[in-house]
């Protein structure tokens, strides 16, 4: 008599069924699941679900954009953040601050010249009776379009200037650095002074006079950084494909090098306020009626024993204005280096 083997019970059937969907199928079948690979290059397993049962699979997490990625990666960077949050207060208070008070910044308080704070005037006054707070709030207003416009086109003129030097390279790079090293050593403070002059300190003027005597050296830099994307697979297909030269620089070239512009952006804000206070200093900047930090400073340092508001209040502010701005730009270098802590954290 032959002994048949025992009939498998309904979970062994089970358990050899789900054993052939994974490791029987696994290999050559194109309908079983495979491990996603993530951003890391490891598996990433934020979740799991039920698949076939009991069977639980990796669930890839969505793929976060550059955007996405750069927030992030500046959002663990504390200090960067704090200068973020003072930046946004001290551009609301240029903005909004001037609805807190009744005076402006050219208004004469014959009553109260030269007085210290006080609830009628919260900065106090100077010797002429201008409300201090008003002119703090106008002045900030002022050094923050300069600072901003200086730096934006000092940052677009480099980039563009020194990126087309290294794509065309020949006689058209030995003229465009010939032109770079010329003004390099033109004395800015005299052209300053001049224009200051015939201008009578015009704010617009000096916007015109620090960018187009600003970027030089950014755009000596960028031209040493573009000369090796030029010579990209990607860069030299858009050039047989026909693409303009200034579309190729502006598409395949500018781009990567988006983290040297973007932080030289941000200190670029720093540089052009110092700047701003120190010209104010030697009486090149901003003239009166309109007045900027810089002038305030200069001012207040005459009164310094005699009336220490004068001084301390738009100091406090220009520091503050700084602070925030260099806390930022660490923390985009941060945020746009891969390489850097901030970067491998996230």
């Amino acid at each position: 008599m032959v002994m048949m083997p025992p009939e498998p019970s309904r979970n062994d059937r089970s358990r050899d069924a789900e054993s052939k969907h994974f490791h029987g199928r696994g290999a050559h079948d194109p309908t079983a699941t495979a491990p996603i690979m993530g951003e890391t290059g490891g598996l990433l397993a934020d979740g799991v679900g039920p698949v076939e049962g009991s069977l639980q699979a990796p669930i890839a997490r969505r793929r976060l954009g550059r955007g996405a990625l750069i927030a992030r990666r500046f959002a663990r960077h504390r200090s960067a953040l704090v200068g973020l949050v003072i930046f946004v207060i001290l551009v609301c208070f240029a903005l909004f601050g001037g609805l807190f008070t009744t005076y402006s910044y050219t208004d004469t308080d014959f009553l109260a010249i030269g007085f210290p704070p006080s609830s009628g005037h919260w900065f106090g006054t100077n010797d002429a009776g201008n409300d201090l707070y008003a002119q703090v709030v106008h002045g900030l207003q002022r050094s923050l379009i300069i600072a901003l416009s200086v730096s934006l086109g000092t940052t677009v003129i480099a980039a563009f200037v020194g990126a087309l030097a290294a794509y065309f390279g020949g006689w058209v790079q030995r003229l465009i650095l010939g032109v770079i090293y010329l003004l390099l050593v033109v004395p800015t403070f005299l052209i300053l002074a001049l224009i200051s002059n015939k201008t009578g300190g015009d704010w617009r003027w000096l916007i015109v006079v620090l960018t187009m005597t600003g970027w030089m050296m950014l755009a000596r830099i960028v031209h040493s950084m573009a000369q090796s994307i030029r010579e990209r697979d990607y860069v030299s297909a858009a050039r047989y494909l026909g693409e303009p030269p200034i579309t190729i620089v502006a598409r395949h070239i500018l781009p990567n090098l988006a983290s040297l512009l973007v932080i030289n952006f941000a200190l670029g804000v720093v540089a052009t306020v110092l700047a701003e206070t120190g010209l104010s200093f030697l009486g090149l900047g901003v003239k009166i009626p309109d007045v900027t930090l810089g002038a305030l400073l200069q001012s207040g340092t005459g009164a310094l024993f005699a009336s220490p508001w004068l001084f301390y209040f738009p100091a406090a502010v220009l520091t503050l204005l700084t602070v925030s701005m260099a806390l930022i730009a660490d923390g985009l270098r941060d945020a746009l280096d891969p390489t850097s802590g901030s970067g491998a954290r996230a």
